[in-house]
Parts: C-alpha cells; sequence; structure tokens
C-alpha cells in the first residue's frame, strides 16, 4: 500500500510541477511581450507575438492532454500582460495605446481566447463519438 500512495505523491507532484512551470512560461512570454511589443516592424511583431501565444496554449493543451494544460499558460500570459498594462499612480505605462499596443493585448487576448476553444475541439475530436450500441438490442 505504501508504494502505491508513494506513486501516486511523485505523479502529482510531476503533473504540478509541469503546470507551474507551463504557467511561468506564458508568464515569460507575456513579459518579454510587453516589452517588445512595439519592435520594428510595427505591429507585425505585436501580431507574432500573439500567434506565439495562441499556439504556446494550443500546444502546451495538446502535449498535457488536458484543457488545463492549455490554460495555464493563458492565465500567465493575461496576468504578466494585463498587469503591465495599468498604469502606475506615477503615470507610466508599459503597454501604450496605440496600434501596437492593441494589437498586442487585445490580439492576445483573443488569441488566448481561441486556443482554449481550439484545445477544447481538439479534445471533443480526440475522446471520439460515443459508442452506438449493439444492433439488435
Amino acid at each position: 500500500m505504501g508504494m502505491m500512495s508513494g506513486g501516486t505523491t511523485t505523479r502529482r507532484a510531476y503533473t504540478f510541477t509541469v503546470y507551474v512551470v507551463i504557467f511561468v512560461f506564458g508568464g515569460v512570454q507575456g513579459v518579454v511581450g510587453s516589452f517588445q511589443y512595439s519592435q520594428p516592424p510595427v505591429p507585425v511583431i505585436a501580431i507574432l507575438l500573439a500567434v506565439t501565444i495562441f499556439a504556446t496554449c494550443v500546444l502546451c493543451g495538446w502535449g498535457t492532454m488536458t484543457f488545463s494544460g492549455a490554460l495555464a499558460p493563458a492565465a500567465g500570459w493575461l496576468l504578466a500582460s494585463f498587469y503591465l498594462s495599468m498604469g502606475t499612480h506615477q503615470g507610466s505605462v508599459i503597454i501604450t495605446n496605440t496600434t501596437a499596443g492593441k494589437w498586442y493585448l487585445y490580439g492576445g487576448a483573443l488569441a488566448v481566447v481561441a486556443s482554449l476553444l481550439a484545445n477544447f475541439a481538439l479534445w471533443l475530436r480526440a475522446k471520439g463519438p460515443p459508442p452506438l450500441p449493439p444492433r439488435g438490442q
């Protein structure tokens, strides 16, 4: 009995670690993107950053085979990006109200939502249709 619970504990710790890592990865993408979205050519870099978080969420969900796997980097990106878009009491803002800033912040948020929907669709497709009852019964 002790071996069984140790294996379960190890599996849970591993799973928790994976989710923490992909949450942090999404957060790092949010921080880096918040400082790099306005690089030339504007707004192409902002759009590429939105596509990157979309791909990250889809691939993490696919890799973990869970919806939570897609949600973890999405949450990290959203928290980091929207936190850095808020102004301070001194008035400084990292993500500005420019075309590139809007593409990065709102395009990224839409990319996160689209990735979650895509991941849900992939999950449903992988699960397959329910089995049909045997004929003649």
